[in-house]
C-alpha cells in the first residue's frame, strides 16, 4: 500500500511538471529562469549604480521611471509587431538589445565614465525592448504548450519570477559588495544572452502571418477582438481596480510597519511573506485546476485585500505576514488561471495585441493608485484609506461570478478551456 501511495505521489508530480517534458517548453523555461535571476539582480544593481555616480534619491526615481515609461509607451507597438512577426525572433532580438544595453552601462560604470543620464537612457532602452518581449512571450507560450497544460506552464514560468524575487536581491547585495554594480549588470547581460540562445534552439511549427496592414488598422483589430468579449474587458477592469487599490499596501504598509510593527525589518519580513506566498501560489496552480477558472481565480484575488485590513488595525506582525502570504499566493494563482484562459480563448493571431492591452490597462492603474493614496490618507486617515482600498478590491472581485460570460469560461475534463460565443466582428 505504501508503494501505491508513493507511486500516486510520483504520478501527481509528473502530471504537475508535464510541460517540462516538452522539449521546446523545457528549453524556454530554462532560458527564462536564468534571465529572471539576472533581472532580479538588476533591480538592485541599478539603484546602487545611480548612487555610485553620486546620484540622488530623485535620480533613482527618474531612472526607474524612464524604464517604466518606455515600456508603457511601446507596449501596444510591441503587441502589434509580436502578432505580425515570428514571436521567437522578436523575443530573441529583444534579449540581444537588452544585453547590449546592460553591457554598455556595465562598461561605463567599470571605467568610471557613467553619469546619471547614461543610466536613464540605458533603462529607457531596456524598457522599450521589454515592451516587445512581453506580449510576444505570452503568444509564444500558446504556440509551444498544449492547451490542457497551459495553466501548469504559466505556473512554472511564474515560479521562476517569484523565486528570483526572493533570492536575486540577496544575491545582488553580495555581488555588488564584491564586484560593484557594473559587473552585476554585465552578469545580467549574460543571462539575456542565455535566454536568446534558448530561443534560437526552439523548433517551432510555421505560423501563418497576417497580411500586411497599417499599424493603426492592426491595433484596431486587437481592440475589437478585446471589446467584443464582454467577459474579457470586464475582467480586465476588475484587475485594474485591484492594481489601483493594492497601491495602498505599498505606500502605507512601510509607514505603518515602521511606526507600529518594529521598523524597517518588519517590512522586510512582510515582503518576504508575500514572496513566499507567491511561490506557494505557483505550486497550487500546478495541481489545482478549477472547473470555472475565472470565477475561482477572481474570488481568490479577494485575499489580496487581507494585508490592507491587517494594516488598518494594525494587527500583530505575524498576522500581517500571514495576510501578505495569502495575498501573494492568490496573486500568482490568479495569474496562472488568467493567462491560461486568455491563451486558449483569444485567437493566436491577435494574442499579443490583446495581451498588450491587458498589460497596459493593469499597469496604468498602479501609478495612479500610488499618486492617490497619499492625499486620500491625509484627508481621511491611514486606516480609512486602507479600508476604502480593501473595498475596491473585494466588491468587484466578489461580483465577477454574476457575469454570465465569466461563469461560461469552463474547463473540460481533458483540461482545455472553452468560453462564451464570440459576437461576429465587423471589419472595417
Amino acid at each position: 500500500m505504501a508503494q501505491g501511495r508513493s507511486g500516486g505521489k510520483r504520478s501527481a508530480l509528473a502530471e504537475a511538471l508535464a510541460p517540462l517534458y516538452i522539449r521546446d517548453f523545457r528549453i524556454l523555461w530554462i532560458g527564462q529562469a536564468v534571465s529572471a535571476a539576472g533581472g532580479g539582480m538588476t533591480k538592485v544593481a541599478l539603484i546602487f549604480a545611480v548612487l555610485a555616480v553620486d546620484g540622488s534619491v530623485t535620480d533613482i526615481g527618474l531612472v526607474m521611471t524612464a524604464q517604466v515609461m518606455t515600456q508603457i509607451v511601446f507596449s501596444l507597438v510591441g503587441g502589434v509587431w509580436a502578432d505580425r512577426l515570428r514571436r521567437q525572433i522578436l523575443m530573441l532580438s529583444s534579449d540581444l538589445v537588452r544585453a547590449a544595453a546592460q553591457l554598455v552601462l556595465a562598461g561605463l560604470l567599470v571605467t568610471g565614465a557613467a553619469q546619471v543620464w547614461h543610466l536613464a537612457v540605458g533603462a529607457a532602452v531596456f524598457g522599450g525592448a521589454q515592451a516587445f518581449f512581453a506580449p510576444a512571450a505570452r503568444g509564444l507560450m500558446a504556440e509551444i504548450t498544449p492547451p490542457e497544460q497551459l495553466q501548469r506552464g504559466n505556473a512554472l514560468m511564474s515560479f521562476c519570477i517569484s523565486a528570483s524575487t526572493v533570492l536575486s536581491p540577496a544575491l545582488a547585495g553580495v555581488l555588488i559588495t564584491w564586484w560593484g554594480p557594473g559587473l552585476v549588470l554585465a552578469a545580467d547581460a549574460v543571462t539575456f544572452i542565455v535566454s536568446a540562445v534558448s530561443l534560437a534552439m526552439l523548433r517551432l511549427a510555421p505560423r501563418s502571418l497576417p497580411p500586411a496592414e497599417t499599424f493603426w488598422r492592426d491595433l484596431g483589430t486587437g481592440w475589437r477582438e478585446l471589446s467584443v468579449r464582454r467577459w474579457l474587458w470586464l475582467n480586465m477592469l476588475v484587475h485594474m481596480l485591484q492594481n489601483l487599490a493594492v497601491a495602498a499596501y505599498y505606500v502605507l504598509g512601510p509607514v505603518i510597519a515602521n511606526e507600529s510593527l518594529g521598523g524597517p525589518s518588519a517590512w522586510g519580513v512582510i515582503v518576504s511573506g508575500f514572496a513566499a506566498g507567491a511561490l506557494t501560489g505557483g505550486f497550487v496552480a500546478l495541481r489545482l485546476e478549477p472547473r470555472r477558472p475565472l470565477v475561482v481565480g477572481n474570488l481568490a484575488l479577494i485575499l489580496t485585500a487581507l494585508p490592507l485590513l491587517a494594516f488598518a488595525v494594525p494587527m500583530p506582525l505575524w498576522c500581517v505576514v500571514g495576510a501578505a502570504f495569502l495575498s501573494g499566493a492568490a496573486t500568482l494563482f490568479l495569474d496562472a488561471l488568467w493567462q491560461a484562459s486568455m491563451q486558449q480563448l483569444i485567437p493566436v493571431e491577435v494574442m499579443s495585441r490583446v495581451e498588450s492591452y491587458d498589460w497596459l490597462i493593469s499597469t496604468v492603474a498602479a501609478p495612479l493608485g500610488l499618486a492617490l493614496v497619499g492625499p486620500l490618507a491625509a484627508q481621511a486617515g491611514q486606516a480609512e484609506a486602507l479600508l476604502i482600498a480593501a473595498v475596491v478590491i473585494v466588491v468587484p472581485c466578489g461580483l465577477t461570478p454574476l457575469v454570465p460570460g465569466i461563469r461560461a469560461v469552463r474547463r473540460a475534463p481533458d483540461g482545455t478551456i472553452s468560453g462564451p460565443p464570440v459576437p461576429q466582428l465587423t471589419h472595417v
